[in-house]
């Protein structure tokens, strides 16, 4: 009997504790990663702001699982995703997972009309819950999107720049 004891106030010890630290860390996660193009705004806009655009530079949009519906709708493997808005210099999107978790992501070109460089920055953001599970794992979203952000905007580059993308 003391032992399931220990063992019931062990698991809630080690669940306060956990709690604890998850509301230490922060419930608005910001995953952002840029790159210089060496092209006008327009040329590289019109590979963002249309969703059929994005199997050129994007990594795994040329599957079988990924349904384009419309320019601006699209099942990428499970994950629901659709422009919102769309400016000159700026693409949002909603990405929303099988489990629901919605991700806000901003692609913007920044860049002076004069000169011939655009900085592409992508990020996502999303909203997190007060569990300590999401908020613990949230500290993998940088190590998870973020290497697959870089790769993307490389391939755009290439694709925008005359060079070919992998």
């Amino acid at each position: 009997m003391k032992f399931i004891r220990f063992v019931l106030i062990s698991v809630v010890a080690m669940f306060a504790v956990g709690s604890l630290i998850g509301f230490l860390l922060p419930a608005h996660v910001l995953v952002s990663r840029a790159v210089n193009i060496t092209a006008p705004r327009d040329s590289i806009l019109v590979y963002i702001k249309d969703i059929e655009q994005w199997k050129w530079w994007m990594d795994g949009l040329r599957t079988s699982s990924v349904k384009i519906q419309t320019s601006v709708s699209a099942d990428l493997n499970g994950t629901h995703v659709q422009i919102i808005s769309i400016t000159d210099s700026t693409v949002q999107s909603s990405w929303q997972t099988q489990k629901g978790h919605p991700q806000i992501s901003t692609i913007q070109l920044i860049g002076n009309p004069s000169q011939n460089i655009t900085v592409v920055q992508w990020q996502f953001e999303e909203q997190l819950k007060w569990y300590p599970w999401e908020r613990l794992g949230s500290m993998m979203n940088d190590k998870i999107l973020g290497p697959m952000m870089e790769n993307n905007l490389n391939n755009l580059k290439k694709l925008v720049e005359g060079t070919k993308p992998q």
